[in-house]
């Protein structure tokens, strides 16, 4: 299993836990039935995101992450292969709104990554109901597995 992290130009990375994310990633994927093979985080900033935004999904607003299937012909049905963008000007901002700590949300974003690319959806409010619950799930697994320390270090 690879996971691997990027930033666009003018992005600071992240000091994550990359291990522990790692851990909690791929049990939210075997979760599911699914196997955490390669994934790569981009975070960059909303402007940054707006981009890919309106180029790939023609969507003229700001978002939080964007998720692409990056899986190839060859691979089995439940492998999962894929990039997720991340802005980390809307994480942060959707901290604030829901008065979480940012680490939290930063893990919450990248876990409903993995959950895009394992077949949740999120346009219903049934299935924005099951993402929640998946990602509370995926929170779950992080604060258990750090017992006590940051996430961000």
């Amino acid at each position: 299993m690879s996971i691997t992290y990027s930033t666009d130009q003018g992005v600071s990375m992240p000091r994550l836990r990359r291990r522990v994310a790692a851990t909690c990633l791929r049990q939210v994927a075997q979760e599911l039935g699914k196997e955490l093979c390669e994934i790569n985080y981009m975070f960059m900033l909303d402007e940054q995101l707006l981009s890919l935004n309106e180029q790939f999904l023609q969507h003229d607003y700001y978002t939080d992450i964007l998720t692409f299937d990056a899986r190839e012909e060859e691979d089995k049905p439940n492998v999962l292969r894929g990039d997720v963008a991340i802005s980390i000007e809307r994480v942060a901002d959707n901290a604030k709104k829901m008065d979480v700590p940012y680490e939290l949300e930063l893990f919450r974003v990248m876990a409903h990554g993995v959950l895009h690319l394992c077949g949740l959806e999120d346009h219903s409010k049934e299935e924005a109901q099951h993402m929640r619950m998946a990602e509370d799930r995926a929170l779950y697994l992080l604060q258990k597995e750090l017992a006590g320390r940051s996430f961000i270090y």
